[in-house]
């Protein structure tokens, strides 16, 4: 496939829309699922962390828009209808409870945001690679949505450790501590 001038020095143009399309609508349900936690969470000590991780995950399915404007990628909306619903019927999943919560809930959304989180990293390394072959992307901006990533994927990890411990046993410290380093 030849590279178009107005793509820069993107290839395959067609497949980085898709890539973008399926980390936007994953940004989608990760802020549906992170909504849902944060009514469940109201009063805790995990309250302003996932207030300040909504926010941060809004911001970012911002820049990824504007990022796909900026490269001409069209938003498919079907994708993000999709993830929204998907998000919905994840909660009828089996945990053990057939009508209410069950403590694993709270054990398997954190590690569920968790895996996001350190995805979407992924996909903003994976944008900034991009930016080196067009410069319509903003690669400081790149960088500092990983920086963020890191930072919400450490807290949600030390998070999921105390959630596990409180619901199967042992130490809620971080695993580094736990592990005597």
């Amino acid at each position: 496939m030849s590279q178009s001038p107005a793509a820069g020095g993107i290839r395959n143009p067609d497949l980085l829309g898709i890539y973008c399309n399926d980390h936007l609508a994953a940004s989608t349900g990760g802020i549906e699922l992170v909504s849902r936690m944060l009514g469940r969470h109201r009063g805790s000590s995990y309250e302003p962390h996932l207030e300040q991780l909504l926010t941060e995950l809004r911001e970012e399915k911002t820049a990824l828009r504007s990022t796909m404007a900026a490269l001409g990628i069209p938003v498919r909306q079907y994708k993000q209808l999709a993830s929204w619903v998907g998000e919905k019927v994840t909660r009828a999943k089996l945990n053990g409870r057939l009508l209410s919560r069950s403590p694993l809930s709270d054990v398997v959304e954190l590690e569920f945001i968790a895996t996001a989180v350190l995805a979407k990293r992924a996909g903003f390394e994976t944008l900034r690679e991009v930016a080196e072959a067009d410069d319509r992307i903003d690669a400081a901006l790149l960088e500092r949505l990983i920086n963020q990533a890191d930072r919400q994927h450490e807290w949600l990890s030390e998070a999921r450790r105390e959630v596990a411990a409180k619901v199967f046993g042992g130490r809620p410290e971080p695993a580094s501590e736990a592990a005597g380093g």
